[in-house]
């Protein structure tokens, strides 16, 4: 059978027109945001004492949703997940000196948020398949200083929440799930969100279920609850009206989510099951068609656990494809199928970690932690994920509707048709690698 040069090299690319973007705002969300204008109240929000301290009606519309899909007893709707982070830590009374443990392996803010309470982060190695942080890591980490550890429940798939939740208890800690990228995943018969003291939902352009920006606070802990409402909204001026003795180490910001805002994520949350199935469908005819190829795993799902596809993230052996990952990467892209190699550097090779400086000019937070001259962002603090950054990750986004199931299958194609040109690659690669 005669083989397609590639695109790489020369050939025709096997997909060779651009990808519907992911839009998923339709008649309902417009009609929604309409019914905010007519109304003309586009925040219901007040930083006083009353009904309005605690936000709209669709704010609280959102809320009640919420709690009733996720069977938990409260919920604090904000402007985003970043927010929903802070906030939620604030709550928790992380501050100067306490630790908090997370993986590298994560948007910035995972750990950006800790440095915002004026504690630090102590990055913790994951695990292979699931890329969520390791318990076992997580346990040799724990210091007499720690006071939290954020469970990042990355791609789609949950974290051994379990293990990591037995451990906070043990220690007296608190886990915070970072749900952003899980909405609705499943983890031994419990939403992801709902295992740690409290979850954070995304409702960010990039999500599954958007609304621009926003983010949800879920937790069944009353103070937890009330102290993230009040770091919401300016909470300081209510703690003497409220008299809350126990709780006047409160200050608040504007994390408040608008009426439109609110209205677009109550549309987008009553699709959330039809939009994990469209993914789910796709992520699993890709996996059918990937699973035989040499060299290539797709994403593994745990038993008791369901995967809702944030990304679609492949582990990938050059060993045994006899072709290097970044230079697999960019065959594949080049026959039109955008594939990432890695996700991102580790939040520990980023300058702020290095120098050890956040906030001012002389080191804060990092100069209130008590173990600071030896608390350590070298590079190989975290051996797995900085191996599975350089050489292993690889990870598309392009597994939502339009696309079809026949896309999928044309994914498939292009990975069969590089791999069957390896020798023209590698000899194009060692090519330009002697011309260099």
């Amino acid at each position: 059978m005669k083989r397609e040069p590639l695109a790489l090299l020369g050939g025709a690319p096997v997909i060779d027109k651009p990808f519907p973007s992911y839009n998923t705002i339709g008649v309902e969300e417009k009609r929604a945001v309409m019914d905010v204008l007519d109304g003309g109240e586009l925040s219901g929000f007040i930083g006083a004492e009353g009904k309005q301290f605690w936000g709209g009606q669709r704010v609280r519309a959102l809320e009640a949703a919420f709690c009733d899909h996720f069977k938990v007893k409260h919920a604090v709707a904000v402007n985003s997940a970043t927010s929903g982070l802070h906030a939620s830590l604030m709550a928790m009374d992380i501050g100067p000196g306490d630790e908090v443990l997370v993986s590298p392996y994560t948007m910035s803010a995972s750990a950006t948020t800790i440095l915002l309470c004026g504690a630090v982060p102590v990055f913790v190695d994951i695990e292979p398949d699931t890329f969520c942080i390791d318990p076992d890591a997580a346990a040799a980490a724990i210091t007499p200083y720690t006071r939290a550890i954020v469970a990042v429940n990355i791609f789609g798939h949950p974290a051994r929440l379990d293990p990591l939740r037995a451990l906070c208890e043990k220690h007296g800690l608190f886990l915070l799930e970072d749900n952003a990228q899980a909405p609705d995943a499943i983890y031994r018969g419990r939403k992801a969100g709902t295992v740690g003291h409290a979850g954070v939902f995304s409702f960010n352009r990039h999500k599954t279920m958007q609304c621009g920006e926003g983010g949800i606070i879920v937790t069944n802990d009353d103070k937890i609850a009330l102290k993230a409402a009040l770091f919401r909204n300016h909470g300081e001026n209510l703690v003497e009206p409220m008299g809350l003795t126990d709780i006047v180490n409160t200050l608040g910001v504007n994390y408040r989510m608008g009426e439109m805002e609110a209205a677009v994520a109550i549309e987008q949350f009553r699709k959330l099951p039809e939009l994990n199935r469209a993914r789910i469908a796709l992520c699993e005819r890709l996996t059918r068609g990937l699973r035989e190829l040499p060299g290539i795993t797709p994403p593994r799902v745990f038993e008791d656990c369901s995967h809702v596809y944030y990304f679609y993230v492949m582990k990938y052996d050059e060993r045994i494809t006899g072709i290097p990952r970044d230079l697999f990467a960019a065959a594949v892209k080049a026959e039109g199928f955008p594939v990432r190699a890695g996700y991102l550097k580790p939040l520990y090779l980023q300058p702020l970690y290095q120098h050890k400086i956040a906030i001012g000019r002389d080191g804060f937070p990092f100069s209130e932690n008590l173990r600071n001259a030896n608390l350590s962002y070298a590079p190989g603090i975290c051996p797995m994920v900085e191996r599975l950054e350089s050489h292993e990750i690889l990870l598309t986004s392009l597994i939502y509707p339009p696309l079809e199931e026949a896309d999928m299958d044309r994914f498939v194609e292009v990975f069969v048709k590089v791999l069957n040109n390896r020798d023209a690659l590698s000899s194009a690669g060692r090519s330009a690698a002697a011309a260099d």
